[in-house]
């Protein structure tokens, strides 16, 4: 007997064993019961879907980015997205890449570990706006280095570029070699002093980062 036939034989035989005025009743319970599985089905399925997709990619007021940054031999994972916004122009979404995922500021900024933000940009931004915006950060969350730093930090500011929609900036810090500006896929500069790097990374994750909301983000919170 094919698949699933036993079981309609037996439902047909209860049914004929029914007086007609029950049939229509029986037959209407089992399409209830037949679509209450399928849509359980359906929602394992889509479950299934959007878990994977969840865990292939991060996405953020439109922007999806990879789960995982290849840097040299090690793999990084998605630490969390953070959306950039001044007042309510969305500016960038900012991706964070460590070894492994961290809520702790202060231990990833002082990381002597690989370390990637990939900044997506929503907004264009003239090179004036760009170099403004790090400046401030710098002064808001390393004041000291704007003095201590300045060589670095003067080389870093006079690499950036005029931004447009759809761009991307990648920062990328490895230990032993520095830290690398990346822009749309062409690589800049690269700073060989350890200090610059835990500098950079405090403009997102210091105690006054562009907006708090774009902290969190970026910290999984």
């Amino acid at each position: 007997m094919p698949p699933g036939a036993e079981g309609f034989a037996v439902r047909l035989a209860l049914e004929q064993k029914l007086p007609c005025s029950c049939r229509a009743d029986a037959r209407l319970l089992i399409r209830k019961v037949l679509m209450q599985k399928i849509v359980t089905l359906l929602a394992v399925v889509l479950f299934a879907a959007a878990s994977t997709f969840d865990l292939r990619a991060g996405t953020l007021a439109g922007v999806t980015l990879p789960d995982t940054a290849q840097v040299g031999s090690t793999t990084l994972v998605l630490n969390g997205l953070g959306l950039r916004k001044k007042f309510v122009v969305k500016v960038y979404v900012a991706g964070l890449y460590l070894e492994q995922k961290s809520s702790d500021p202060g231990a990833i900024i002082k990381a002597d570990a690989p370390k990637r933000i990939i900044m997506h940009f929503l907004h264009s931004a003239s090179k004036n706006q760009m170099v403004d915006a790090f400046e401030e950060s710098f002064r808001n969350n390393a004041p000291d280095a704007s003095q201590t730093l300045k060589g670095d930090i003067d080389q870093f500011l006079s690499t950036l570029e005029p931004v447009n929609d759809g761009d991307q900036m990648v920062l990328t810090c490895v230990p032993g070699k520095g830290t690398t500006l990346t822009i749309n896929g062409k690589e800049k500069i690269t700073i060989a002093t350890p200090a610059f790097g835990q500098v950079l990374f405090a403009v997102w994750l210091g105690p006054k980062p562009p907006n708090t909301d774009l902290k969190k983000g970026m910290l999984g919170q």
